[in-house]
């Protein structure tokens, strides 16, 4: 194969992998929404369950008649460790860590999530991170506190413990984000994304149990059913799958950047469909966002060669 070719090739992977991450974000985005409107029907750990469940039917049969592969046992308690830190210990610190601090606490400090991934990935997997990607990182994180309204974020001494949570999610996230790429060396996309669903039930199933020890009751409507469907299949399969294929396909560095389009998404979906109000700031913000995206793009990289699924 030509220089040419290879180089070809590899900015179409660039660009599919880009595209993969966005989109993920961009329905994670609308998970915002929708799930806004469920979380009043079913409480949070046994949404996460449903969540699960149903995203891990969803990709393991999907994989069981296109690619399932066997693994060893090492690569199997890999596997379980990668989505018990993400699926697991990471929603768990959100979900909790929200719940004790603010949701726009919760917004502010995830978005340090892809500065984590840079951390991870060089000490983990060696990466390079180039200058400009860490000016792609700045521009980015400026634009997303706009998007989110700084000026809603409290940060006061009662609400420490929340906000500490809420590190630790951005944290595991993107040591669960960072061991994805590490393990689509070995595997494809679909056996990660499975066993990473299958590595959360452990935290699920009896955080689950416990709340619904509490006599809650869950009101099942026709809208919740929807939007449990949407959260299970779109927002759980659809978007890990998409997730994964970003981290397989570029640098873990780029790849963390789209997480960005997340609260751009949320907010306008938000504006749309919640009576929310759109400021300037978020305008602002949403341009600040798509140039630390275009800088990244642009940042020189040595994306390897993978293997198509």
């Amino acid at each position: 194969m030509s220089t040419a070719q290879t180089g070809s090739n590899m900015d179409r992977q660039r660009l599919l992998g880009l595209l993969a991450g966005l989109g993920a974000a961009s329905i994670w985005g609308g998970l915002y929404v929708v799930s806004k409107v469920v979380l009043a029907h079913i409480p949070p750990f046994s949404l996460l369950l449903l969540r699960l469940l149903l995203g891990g039917t969803v990709i393991g049969l999907i994989a069981w008649r296109a690619a399932w592969q066997r693994i060893s046992r090492e690569e199997f308690f890999d596997l379980l460790l990668l989505g018990f830190t993400g699926y697991g210990v990471s929603l768990a610190l959100q979900f909790t860590g929200t719940h004790l601090s603010t949701a726009a606490n919760g917004a502010v400090i995830t978005a340090a999530t892809p500065a984590f991934v840079f951390i991870f990935a060089r000490g983990l997997l060696g990466e390079r991170i180039p200058p400009r990607r860490w000016v792609a990182l700045a521009v980015a994180t400026v634009g997303v506190l706009l998007v989110v309204d700084l000026s809603a974020a409290r940060l006061s001494p009662t609400l420490f413990k929340g906000n500490l949570l809420l590190v630790g999610a951005a944290l595991t996230w993107a040591l669960h984000s960072v061991l994805v790429r590490r393990a689509s060396a070995r595997l494809n996309t679909l056996m990660v994304s499975f066993w990473a669903v299958v590595g959360g039930l452990p935290f699920a199933i009896p955080a689950a149990g416990w709340e619904l020890a509490q006599d809650v009751t869950l009101d099942w409507t026709p809208g919740v059913i929807a939007g449990v469907l949407y959260i299970g299949v779109i927002s759980t399969a659809l978007a890990m799958y998409l997730w994964n294929s970003a981290f397989r396909l570029v640098d873990a560095g780029a790849a963390s950047l789209t997480f960005f389009a997340q609260p751009l998404v949320g907010t306008l979906l938000g504006v749309l469909f919640l009576g929310e109000s759109l400021s300037l700031s978020f305008v602002l913000g949403g341009v600040l966002i798509a140039l630390g995206l275009w800088l990244s793009s642009r940042a020189p990289g040595k994306p390897r060669q993978v293997s198509e699924d």
